[in-house]
C-alpha cells in the first residue's frame, strides 16, 4: 500500500490511491526523519516516458528563468537521488545519483535551510577524459558536491533506469508533496523508499550556471531549499 500527499492545486486535502495503514512501531529516527521531508512541503529513461522537450535542454538567455519539478528520493537505508523534470510525466532532464545518505539530508533539511552546490572543475573534466568541459551542464558526468558549506562526496549523473521510471510514475498523482512508497521484496533490505517533490524556480545565470529553488506553497513556514550547478 501506498500513501501519496498533493498539495499542488489546494483544491483537495488528501489523495490516496489506496487503503493506507500507518505503523506505530517503526524507530523514533526514522519518524522524525520523515516528518521533516513533509514540514518541508506541508505549510509550516527508459520505459514508457516520453523524451523531454528539447527546447528546455538548452540554456536560453542569460538570467533566463522558468520553473521544474525536482524530487529527491531515496531508500531508507539508502542514498538519495535528484530528478528534474520539465514535466511530471515525461523523462527526466536531469538524473543524479547524491553521496549522501537518505537520512543525512533528512537531517540537514530539520534546520530550515538546505543549500546543495555542485561544482565541476572544467579543466578536471578534460584530464579525467569525461568530456572537452564544453558540454551543457545536464551532461556533466561528475560533481564535487557541497550541503550547507560541507564537502560531503560527489554527485554523479545517470541514465533513468527501469526501477526510476517504476518509481516516477507511482509517483505522477503527486505535484508537491512528501511521502514513503513500502519497499518491494527484492528491495526490504533497504527500507522504504521516501520522497519529497516540490516546484522550483530555474535561474540561468550562464552556460555554466544554474540554480534551483523551492518555491514555498502559500502560508508555510519559508523552508528554503536551493541547488546549485557551478563549473568553473
Amino acid at each position: 500500500m501506498r500513501t501519496m500527499i498533493d498539495l499542488g492545486t489546494g483544491q483537495h486535502n488528501l489523495i490516496m490511491d489506496t487503503a493506507t495503514s500507518v505503523d506505530c512501531s517503526r524507530q523514533i529516527k526514522y519518524r522524525r526523519s520523515f516528518r521533516t521531508l513533509i514540514e518541508c512541503i506541508v505549510p509550516t529513461c527508459c520505459g514508457n516516458f516520453p523524451p523531454p522537450k528539447s527546447e528546455n535542454l538548452a540554456t536560453t538567455t542569460d538570467h533566463g528563468a522558468s520553473t521544474v519539478t525536482a524530487t529527491f528520493f531515496g531508500h531508507r537505508k539508502g542514498r538519495v537521488s535528484f530528478c528534474i523534470q520539465d514535466d511530471i510525466k515525461r523523462a527526466p532532464l536531469l538524473l543524479l545519483d547524491f553521496a549522501v545518505p537518505t537520512s543525512y539530508l533528512a537531517r540537514e533539511m530539520q534546520y530550515g535551510l538546505l543549500r546543495i552546490t555542485l561544482e565541476s572543475d572544467r579543466r578536471r573534466q578534460k584530464l579525467e577524459g569525461a568530456g572537452d568541459g564544453g558540454c551543457s551542464l545536464y551532461d556533466v558526468p561528475v560533481w564535487c558536491m557541497y550541503c550547507n558549506g560541507r564537502k560531503v562526496g560527489f554527485a554523479i549523473r545517470r541514465v533513468t533506469t527501469r526501477a526510476d521510471v517504476d518509481v516516477l510514475k507511482v509517483m505522477r498523482a503527486v505535484s508537491v508533496g512528501a511521502g514513503v512508497i513500502p519497499a518491494v521484496a527484492e528491495e526490504e533490505d533497504d527500507g522504504e523508499l521516501m520522497y519529497l517533490r516540490a516546484r522550483f524556480d530555474r535561474v540561468v545565470g550562464s552556460v555554466d550556471s544554474e540554480s534551483f529553488h523551492m518555491i514555498n506553497p502559500v502560508g508555510s513556514s519559508g523552508q528554503e531549499l536551493s541547488v546549485f550547478f557551478l563549473r568553473t
